[in-house]
């Protein structure tokens, strides 16, 4: 088992240990450190002032995984006490573990970075300026370590873990084909491209990091038949609340569904830190946290989207547009209806969002043995709306999920089974990543780690 057994940190332990200076952010703070970099550096636009990548959620959310597993191989091989992701690496427990974190994330970053397909605006020099501020990073991250054998060891263990986990992930189905499979006449039900298919479709095909298929977990599909009361319940919810000018959508359901407008990496790792930091995980641990919260993230992804091409169901707008062709006497169509949110190119069933933050959220709860947790997830909200940014606090990971599914209620983008199914789905991919993996080999070592 995995759990955390000692509790919290006291205030007084929590403030010591943050007042030790530069030796603190060098050897303990590496994982939050580049936990953030790694963030910024896949969902940041090019023409940010720190440029990025600018991955869309489930391409993002796999990439994190892969450095985030490279960054807990590296630091549990020096005394974590748990189960390898991928085995074989070994390294002495006088190994920096600040510099293996470092050098892990650092290493697999500029991998990613040389691995992603050239485009109009991720340019061969973009590519280079990202690679160049990381190598500064990581310069900046080992000149806080004191040279010796301790900081060698740990750059070693970390390139290693690096290469393997890039190795690894060679022919995974990152960036293949774009599109789904679409009929040349979709009929009632049937998604059909809109506004166009999804260039990143080949997120269903991937190669999951911990399921044994990237189709391992099943949804029970849509509210069929289209003629059903179930059907014709959440056709008239969303098409009442989800307008983009509806009447009867509260301001604070308007709020809540641009909250969930923002990329979900940076929104749910600022808050995961937070909750790092609350709890006074150790550095071992923050690893080991951070590839669990993200492999689970990850694999619902994956399966989420392989749901989506099973099922290849219509979104809300085309069904509320299209529903003179439904045969449903009681669903009205309205032409003219579009959403609050901008229609994302890919099917309804499942709800990626839900698929993604309750994967996490219940990743995060397994990890700790428990729900309770106080933190904050921030939205920017929607570019194109100013002011629709908004904060909203939490007391559990769980308590998170349902206001999720309303959110891509209100905001258009879903009907209700949707939302629902892919919570279950995140749940299920996590409750497996919390029985298969990350398991703790030795009970006096994991004490050990807890006491770091």
């Amino acid at each position: 088992m995995r759990r955390l057994t000692s509790g919290l940190c006291s205030i007084a332990l929590l403030a010591a240990t943050f007042a030790s200076g530069p030796a603190y952010a060098a050897e303990k703070d590496a994982v939050r450190m580049w936990n953030e970099r790694a963030i910024t550096t896949l969902v940041n636009g090019p023409a940010a002032a720190v440029p990025g990548m600018q991955f869309t959620p489930p391409v993002a959310t796999i990439h994190l995984a892969i450095v985030q597993g490279a960054v807990y191989d590296a630091v549990n091989a020096i005394k974590g006490g748990h189960d390898a992701y991928l085995p074989g690496l070994k390294a002495p427990t006088s190994a920096s573990k600040g510099a293996a974190a470092a050098t892990a994330a650092h290493h697999a970053l500029s991998g990613l970075v040389d691995q992603a397909p050239l485009t109009a605006t991720l340019t061969a020099q973009v590519k280079a300026a990202i690679k160049a501020r990381l190598d500064s990073e990581y310069a900046s991250s080992l000149a806080e370590i004191p040279d010796g054998d301790a900081k060698a060891k740990g750059i070693e263990v970390g390139t290693a873990a690096a290469a393997a986990i890039l190795a690894n992930r060679v022919g995974d189905g990152r960036f293949g084909p774009p599109g789904y499979p679409v009929p040349a006449n979709p009929g009632p039900g049937e998604w059909r491209p809109n506004p166009v298919n999804d260039p990143n479709a080949w997120v269903r095909n991937v190669r999951p990091f911990t399921l044994p298929s990237s189709d391992y977990i099943h949804t029970a599909g849509p509210p069929l038949p289209l003629t059903s009361a179930q059907y014709t319940a959440e056709f008239n919810e969303v098409k009442s609340l989800g307008r983009v000018d509806s009447a009867t959508r509260t301001p604070a359901q308007t709020s809540l569904a641009y909250w969930t407008g923002g990329h979900p990496l940076p929104m749910l790792y600022g808050a995961m830190r937070q909750v790092a930091a609350s709890k006074g995980l150790t550095i071992t641990e923050q690893a080991r946290f951070h590839a669990m919260t993200s492999m689970s993230m990850a694999d619902s992804a994956i399966n989420c989207f392989a749901e989506k091409a099973r099922w290849s169901f219509w979104r809300p707008t085309s069904a509320i547009q299209l529903a003179a062709t439904d045969g449903n006497d009681a669903t009205e169509a309205d032409g003219g209806w579009t959403s609050l949110l901008p229609l994302p190119p890919y099917a309804d069933e499942p709800s990626g969002a839900n698929c993604v933050f309750s994967g996490l959220m219940n990743a995060a709860k397994a990890f700790f043995g428990n729900d309770a947790a106080e933190f904050d997830i921030v939205s920017p909200g929607l570019a194109t709306v100013p002011g629709s940014g908004s904060t909203r606090h939490y007391s559990h990971f769980t308590d998170v999920i349902p206001d999720v599914i309303e959110a891509r209620i209100v905001g258009g983008l879903h009907f209700r089974t949707a939302d629902v199914h892919g919570a279950m789905l995140g749940k299920s991919v996590a409750d497996y990543v919390d029985a298969h993996f990350f398991n703790c080999r030795n009970s006096g070592q994991c004490k050990q780690e807890e006491r770091e």
